[in-house]
């Protein structure tokens, strides 16, 4: 079993960081996606959409999105249950899990793929065709940002997590959304004291440094 990783990048560091909360250990081999290695033919072989982070288990099989990956993980290891407990907090992780990705997430993706130099004619993530850099799309990401912070802000107002009385992959997502956002300058607007208190507290876990 190999983790295809990138220590500077967010989707593989969620897969990290959940592993290090379960104490799982996975052998990793590093991939470039800055200098274009992730397009490479050798990682293509592996997997064609050139993303990370990428599974690949013993019989070769390999699993990409990193999500998936924690999926496939926690049914091996169940302890602690990382997905939430019973029917209804696992639908509400799940819930919050896609808020934070898509209202979140691919918003600061939008403004990093969209303006970060060495993606100035690949701004589409992997294997994607060459696609030069919208900056509308940055722009627009910016303007939504805020927006999601309030609403995360607000949700923690009386929680010590985004769901239910532990971690859950949901707050692992939102902590490295949080840290995406510092690559293109946007940090938690200052009225959001619940979210500075959650973000400080997720960042003394041992797990953050994973």
């Amino acid at each position: 079993m190999k983790l295809y990783n990138m220590k500077q990048a967010t989707n593989p560091r969620r897969v990290r960081i959940y592993l290090a909360e379960k104490g799982i250990e996975v052998p990793t081999q590093d991939v470039d996606i800055m200098s274009g290695e992730n397009r490479s033919e050798v990682y293509l072989a592996v997997n064609p959409r050139g993303t990370l982070p990428a599974l690949q288990l013993d019989d070769g099989t390999v699993i990409d999105e990193s999500i998936a990956i924690c999926r496939y993980f926690e049914t091996l290891h169940p302890q602690p249950p990382l997905f939430g407990i019973g029917a209804l907090e696992q639908a509400q992780v799940e819930q919050w899990q896609r808020r934070i990705e898509f209202d979140g997430f691919f918003n600061v993706a939008s403004v990093f793929r969209n303006t970060a130099p060495h993606f100035a004619t690949r701004s589409a993530p992997g294997s994607a065709p060459d696609t030069r850099q919208i900056p509308d799309l940055a722009e627009r990401g910016r303007i939504l940002l805020p927006g999601f912070f309030r609403m995360v802000d607000d949700r923690l107002r009386d929680r010590q997590f985004v769901v239910g009385d532990t971690l859950t992959v949901a707050d692992i997502t939102l902590f490295c959304t949080i840290g995406f956002a510092r690559w293109v300058d946007i940090g938690i607007p200052d009225d959001c004291p619940n979210l500075h208190r959650w973000n400080e507290a997720f960042r003394q876990r041992p797990s953050a440094k994973a």
